[in-house]
């Protein structure tokens, strides 16, 4: 299964990336020419420096939900209900999420805009303008991201071995200090796949780009996999080889800070032993 849904694709999008294809005529093999082409595209720098962007911006989402699940593993009257909350954004779909949030970036009724005004500043269309609309994009992933991140930690808390915990405060520890050294390295399981989810949904951000903005405004919130989908599959592209070539890159990137955490990971548990 794995071979065939997951390495076969992989080598075939490598293969498709040496060709000059529209999808259904006959294949011109170019060599590396699309690759070539990428160093001078200017709309291929922009999705890349998008996605670098949403790739940084996005690890917020692994404390956030750390610090969330701390929260909601107390006993406290009404848990349940903070659960259920925190919980919800995690269920829903990431166009139901681009939606909401287009709504409530909407210039005229939107409830960011009348936040704004209600402080006496004037509001800002976040998603017409080429300064804000990335950063707006990349707040609506975080939300439920963050809800992602809060279930793994959730499930790894329960984990966490309460003896350890009791030693730890019969040596003093305590707030800040009984986290660091007692809670987050029992947590490392879950912060791998947080981590390497979190990298994942920022470097494949396609879904709320295309909702929210189409790319726009003038092509400025573009990624990687929304640039790869024009060039590939819209009325703008048909250039299968060219949009394999973007795939090919994005999948590179990708694999690069998933493997430079994994090294960091396992070094710093050979470490620990």
């Amino acid at each position: 299964m794995f071979l065939v849904y997951v390495i076969a694709p992989i080598g075939q999008s490598l293969w498709i990336s040496l060709y000059e294809w529209d999808g259904i005529g006959v294949k011109t093999f170019i060599s590396i020419a699309n690759y070539i082409e990428l160093i001078d595209d200017e709309a291929f720098y922009t999705a890349l420096y998008n996605n670098v962007l949403w790739l940084v911006l996005y690890m917020l989402a692994v404390p956030a939900g750390l610090l969330i699940a701390i929260f909601l593993n107390q006993t406290v009257t009404g848990i349940r209900i903070y659960k259920s909350l925190f919980f919800f954004p995690f269920v829903i779909s990431q166009i139901v999420v681009g939606l909401i949030f287009s709504w409530f970036y909407a210039p005229n009724f939107g409830l960011f805009t009348k936040l704004l005004e209600f402080m006496g500043m004037e509001g800002i269309a976040i998603l017409a303008d080429e300064r804000f609309v990335t950063y707006g994009i990349i707040v609506a992933g975080l939300w439920p991201q963050i809800a992602y991140c809060m279930i793994l930690y959730l499930t790894g808390l329960n984990n966490v071995s309460p003896d350890q915990i009791e030693a730890a405060r019969l040596d003093g520890a305590k707030g800040w200090k009984m986290l660091w050294y007692v809670i987050i390295p029992q947590l490392r399981p879950a912060t791998f796949i947080a981590v390497v989810v979190t990298i994942i949904g920022a470097l494949r951000s396609f879904d709320l780009v295309s909702i929210m903005t189409s790319g726009g405004p003038y092509g400025s919130s573009r990624v990687l996999s929304y640039y790869m989908y024009e060039q590939a599959l819209s009325e703008y592209g048909f250039r299968m080889g060219y949009g394999a070539a973007i795939a090919v890159v994005l999948f590179a990137i990708m694999m690069v800070f998933i493997t430079l955490f994994i090294v960091r990971m396992l070094k710093d548990e050979r470490e620990g032993y």
